[in-house]
């Protein structure tokens, strides 16, 4: 195949496009979702005879989409090439016109929703303090703004009561775990939602229309994240209502007709839909849509669903479902590719056992013969979950030949709470040792070739492997790091201010682990790094600084190693634009077919 024809099909793989995000347009049956059918995601509409056409379309993407109640007002956040500030813009005609509503650049901010009766919305914003989130209601008429809630960590309100008179919000305790609280606007005052001094996740909460009583997805007191139901009199008392030992809820959503709660729980990396009846108390499964994973549930009305639906061989589509017949109807066909849809790979669930018996789970594709190529993929967080959901770089290398895991090393989301904390503080080194032995499994169960091993992370997977290349330097040929951190202490120092104390919970303290980050920093062990390393890098990241780069390239350099830094100067954390993404796989791809094919 030629380098024209390579890049032909590559981009048929990074131009699968994908619906996601749908959103319900008031009480009629037309919704909008995310696409990023134009070169960047923005907002579409599919209205109830079910035509497609763009709702409105912004000079940068669009991040999230929050009509009103009624549907009579929209807003769309946004942020500028890639630094996650989200700018707040409002449109009362249905996309036709658009006014900035909340607009401070240099400052980010979380929406919380709007009143029920849609003449205010409440947001959270680190204009204070870069690292301190206050909440704010502003009327959408007036423009006027009032800070209603001061705070000194990462706070984001959730959803209003349904009486208007309170917002409840989301106090971030570490970088998993929170608190609820319920703000009274009147007085100021806060009251706790569960128990506070029991460490827990919180987050899908549903309110009741008569402000009684509420519903929250949490793992107060147990391994997994599970149902419970509260009263609003009493918010610190939770019952729960449903529940699984093995695995965490998703998602919650209540009917609109408070009968039922459609709900997603993630099954080993794929989700399962599930319908609790409040006066039954009894669930029915829902296997009438495709596998895969689940997002974004909006109730249509009391029978039907809109889900967003993604595989590893679907982007992502939009499904209606009908809860009574166990049915489900595909309302949009974004995800399909005539180009290269036929070659997309679904993977087999794997599991080997660690140093210390550990069973870790990897997903494993384009596994045919022995003596392929094999690359080791390493997802982001720390605390994220490779999932059954498509991945354009791992069906490429798939379609090329390549075996690709994809592990869910210890620390990873979706296997309970002891799992994620697996690698807190100084246990860190534990989940590097897991890609050893994953490697090792490789080797005795599917007859992997040693010497061909590459390994590529994102993020907190970045320095996954930077860690691996350091610490275990003779396993691999090959290694590709996105937006990694090179050293703890630096990252810490240099990263959003915002965000470094709720880091510190994970990764360790610079006041009690210096020693520690210096002792597994990838950046003081370049000496034993044997591999060729491709760096890839965004100029405007607010959560890795470019820094963790760029110090780490000067070393290598230094000593004479085959080292290449891209930084693309339009991007942040994410890479977003089309011509990156070519550019940055297209690299991938000639390095590893450079290493790993001699």
């Amino acid at each position: 195949m030629s380098k024209k024809q390579d890049e032909n099909k590559l981009l048929s793989f990074l131009n699968a496009k994908g619906a996601y995000q749908p959103r319900k347009i008031g009480n009629n049956r037309g919704f909008t979702f995310l696409a990023n059918l134009t070169g960047r995601p923005q907002v579409w509409k599919i209205d109830e005879s079910g035509e497609v056409s763009a709702f409105h379309e912004l000079k940068d993407r669009v991040l999230q989409v929050y009509h009103s109640p009624s549907g009579e007002h929209t807003i769309l956040a946004s942020d500028f090439e890639g630094n996650e500030k989200q700018q707040f813009y409002l449109t009362s005609d249905k996309g036709n016109t658009i006014e900035e509503l909340v607009l401070s650049p240099e400052h980010f901010h979380q929406f919380g929703g709007w009143s029920p009766d849609e003449s205010k919305i409440t947001y959270a914003s680190n204009r204070r303090n870069p690292g301190y989130f206050d909440i704010f209601t502003l009327d959408i008429e007036t423009k006027e703004e009032v800070t209603v809630f001061e705070s000194e960590t990462n706070c984001t309100p959730l959803i209003w009561t349904a009486d208007g008179k309170g917002i409840i919000f989301s106090y971030a305790v570490s970088n998993i775990d929170n608190q609820l609280h319920i703000l009274n606007l009147e007085s100021g005052k806060t009251t706790p939602i569960g128990n506070v001094n029991v460490p827990a996740r919180y987050h899908s909460v549903q309110i009741t229309k008569d402000n009684m009583s509420g519903y929250v997805v949490t793992d107060e007191g147990r391994d997994t994240l599970a149902i419970a139901k509260f009263d609003l009199e009493k918010p610190n008392l939770l019952e729960f209502i449903y529940k699984s030992e093995q695995w965490d809820i998703e998602e919650v959503k209540i009917s609109v007709d408070e009968q039922y709660l459609a709900f997603s729980l993630n099954e080993g990396g794929s989700s399962q839909l599930g319908i609790y009846s409040l006066e039954k108390n009894a669930v029915t499964n829902i296997k009438g849509v495709p596998v895969g994973v689940y997002q974004s549930l909006q109730w249509i009305n009391d029978r039907e669903l809109l889900v967003g639906v993604t595989s590893s061989t679907l982007p992502g589509d939009i499904w209606k479902v009908d809860i009574i017949d166990d049915e489900s109807e595909r309302l949009t066909h974004i995800g399909e590719s005539p180009e290269v849809g036929h070659l997309w790979m679904e993977p087999e669930v794997c599991h080997f056992s660690s140093f210390d018996g550990l069973e870790v789970p990897y997903f494993l594709y384009g596994k045919k013969r022995t003596n392929q190529p094999v690359m080791i993929y390493v997802h982001g967080g720390p605390e994220s979950q490779i999932r059954n959901e498509y991945n354009p770089v791992i069906q490429y290398l798939a379609a090329l030949g390549y075996t690709i895991a994809a592990p869910n090393v210890r620390g990873s989301m979706g296997y309970g709470r002891k799992y994620v904390q697996l690698d807190d503080i100084r246990k860190r080194m534990d989940a590097v040792a897991d890609l050893n032995y994953l490697v090792k499994d490789l080797v005795s169960t599917h007859q992997t070739d040693r010497d061909r091993v590459g390994i590529m992370g994102r993020s907190y997977g970045g320095f996954m492997v930077l860690a691996a290349i350091t610490h275990y330097p003779k396993v691999w040929a090959a290694a590709v790091d996105i937006v990694g951190i090179s050293h703890f202490r630096t990252f810490l120092e240099n990263t959003g201010p915002w965000r470094r104390r709720l880091r510190e919970q994970e990764y360790g303290s610079l006041e009690h682990d210096s020693d520690f980050f210096e002792e597994i920093a990838p950046l003081n062990h370049t000496e034993k790094i044997q591999v060729p390393l491709l760096i890839f890098h965004g100029k405007n990241d607010t959560r890795v600084p470019v820094s963790e780069a760029e110090q780490l390239t000067k070393d290598l350099e230094s000593q004479g190693k085959d080292v290449e830094l891209i930084i693309f100067e339009d991007e942040g954390h994410q890479t977003e634009k089309l011509e990156n993404h070519v550019l940055m796989n297209k690299k991938t791809v000639e390095f590893m077919d450079q290493w790993l094919n001699k």
